[in-house]
């Protein structure tokens, strides 16, 4: 069922109209009336109808101030104008707002139902368009390299299950599927001058490692299994490996790198050097593998480039290592800025998880628990949280964590401390929430007189957007900004109808409407009777 919302100032216009349609038998569901176009507008924010049928002359605001209105507010809303035939001209002009359909007055039941129809087809027509699966594949299937390639960075700087790895290889179609797996990491040689090329700009050297790219695509279609992207400014190659033999998947994979290697310098006049990590049997360890590539290639300062550099024969004894990267950094720094208690216990959990089966020198276990305690320290002085009042005078807490004992104790301690940061933050929030709700009490209740006072002004004193302060306000006190602001302006005159004896329209303009039509109407809606009657009892 779409939402329907009937405007008109004659009340006998509109239950004629309400009276004469079985709404459901159409498609539709009346979920409200109104007598003008304010309080259309706010009926409208209440229901979101789907549909609005409105007069064009009424009080206070009329039908194409209102189309106005809604479409800056909520564009999708159908606007169909009831008009009589001498205003039909001044109706057409409302075609820029979002107007679809006009009806001339006095309408009967039969053309509203036609009108109703073509406008149920259009809403009809746009939400299947927006359904349309074959849409959504088209965009899915010209999205998947965006999305491969983000897999597979993702695949080298983070850790994840076979299953899962499993699964996106069968979605954006890579095959991982072998026994070893090696990561290599090549890079363009910077500023090298050739004969008829010079690399000497970022638009040169993107177009160079494309073509790269292509090179390298080529010579792994005819004679190796792997996959090949650009992450980072270096192309990276994950090798697939059917045999077990170490000795052999390593001959194979620097022949099909040596074939890179010189292709390039060949056809593309570069050069490049290739960093080689370590061969791994377990897909979900890719990681690794790209952690040693890079490390590899940082010895090309040291045997210069233009090379392949393999890791093991710089570092032969490095077996294992724990890498720090920027996606845990990121997780961690989320879950202390907006997440519960248990996604933070989640997190620092999973940091620790490989940590208590690994076996590295001990200054590795420093390097990454340093990080860790950087990155929480960085996160709280980012929020200005004041560190002194969450852990008191004489806290240091490089010294603390060198205190304890083993790595439970420290990620139990990881985890206490980014707790009380969380609150922290948490409650600062609250506090300047409540701050906040407390200024706007105050400055309505100073200025509610102006009958110029907008949630926009509000706003500008207040130094904050207004569609952040109305969720604010609204989960604060349960009230809308202008709910409020009418309940202090209905309290004012009843205080001075009872107190004085200003005239209605004095009271009018003391308490901020510039109408005193409006205020009566607004008075009488609010409290049951009209300002006359409430003084006379």
């Amino acid at each position: 069922m779409y939402k329907i919302l009937l405007v008109d100032d004659e009340e006998e216009v509109r239950k004629g109209i309400i009276q004469k349609i079985k709404w459901e038998d159409y498609g539709f569901e009346l979920v409200g009336e109104a007598e003008n176009g304010r309080e259309a507008l706010e009926m409208s924010e209440k229901y979101t109808p789907d549909v609005v049928i409105t007069d064009i002359k009424m009080p206070f605001m009329d039908g194409l101030k209102l189309s106005e209105e809604l479409r800056k507010k909520f564009p999708t809303i159908k606007i169909i104008i009831l008009t009589g035939f001498d205003k039909f001209e001044y109706a057409q002009k409302a075609v820029n707002l979002n107007v679809v359909e006009y009806a001339l007055k006095p309408v009967s039941s039969k053309e509203l139902i036609e009108v109703l129809l073509r406008v149920k087809d259009q809403i009809d027509e746009e939400t299947l368009k927006k359904r349309d699966m074959e849409v959504l594949e088209e965009y899915y299937l010209k999205s998947l390299p965006i999305l491969k390639e983000k897999f597979l960075a993702y695949l080298i700087t983070s850790k994840l299950s076979k299953e899962e790895i499993e699964k996106k290889c069968n979605d954006y179609n890579i095959n991982l599927n072998g026994n070893h797996f090696v990561v290599s990491a090549i890079s363009i040689d910077h500023r090298v001058t050739y004969k008829d090329l010079k690399i000497d700009n970022r638009k040169e050297l993107d177009l160079s490692r494309f073509a790269a790219l292509n090179i390298i695509e080529e010579i792994l279609c005819k004679n190796d299994r792997g996959t090949v992207f650009i992450h980072n400014d270096l192309i990276v190659l994950i090798s697939v490996c059917l045999e077990n033999d170490r000795d052999s998947i390593f001959y194979k994979v620097q022949v099909t790198l040596e074939e890179i290697r010189q292709s390039i310098e060949k056809y593309l006049k570069l050069t490049v050097t290739i960093g080689l990590g370590t061969i791994i049997n377990d897909v979900s360890y890719v990681s690794d593998s790209y952690q040693n590539a890079i490390l590899a290639l940082d010895y090309r300062f040291i045997m210069g480039n233009n090379r392949i550099i393999w890791i093991e024969d710089i570092e032969p004894s490095s077996k294992e290592k724990i890498v720090f990267d920027e996606v845990m950094e990121h997780d961690l720094r989320s879950a202390i800025k907006t997440g519960t208690e248990k996604e933070i216990i989640e997190t620092i959990d999973g940091l620790f998880y490989e940590l208590l089966n690994i076996k590295v020198p001990f200054k590795n276990f420093q390097v990454y628990l340093l990080e860790i305690l950087t990155t929480i320290i960085k996160t709280a002085e980012s929020l200005n949280v004041d560190l002194v009042y969450v852990f008191g005078e004489s806290y240091n807490l490089f010294v603390e964590l060198y205190e304890l004992k083993d790595i439970n104790q420290v990620k139990n301690w990881f985890e206490y401390i980014s707790l009380k940061i969380m609150n922290y933050i948490t409650k600062d929030r609250q506090d300047s929430c409540t701050l906040l709700v407390e200024k706007t009490k105050a400055y309505i209740n100073k200025y509610y007189s102006d009958s110029s006072l907008t949630i926009n002004t509000l706003c500008k004193y207040l130094y904050i957007s207004p569609t952040y302060f109305s969720f604010i306000f609204k989960r604060e006190t349960k009230m809308t900004f202008i709910s409020y602001l009418t309940k202090i302006r209905m309290d004012a005159s009843k205080e001075l109808i009872k107190t004085t004896k200003m005239k209605s329209f004095e009271i009018a303009y003391k308490v901020g409407y510039s109408e005193p039509n409006y205020f009566s109407y607004c008075f009488k809606k609010h409290f049951g009777i009209s300002p006359s009657e409430y003084r006379n009892s």
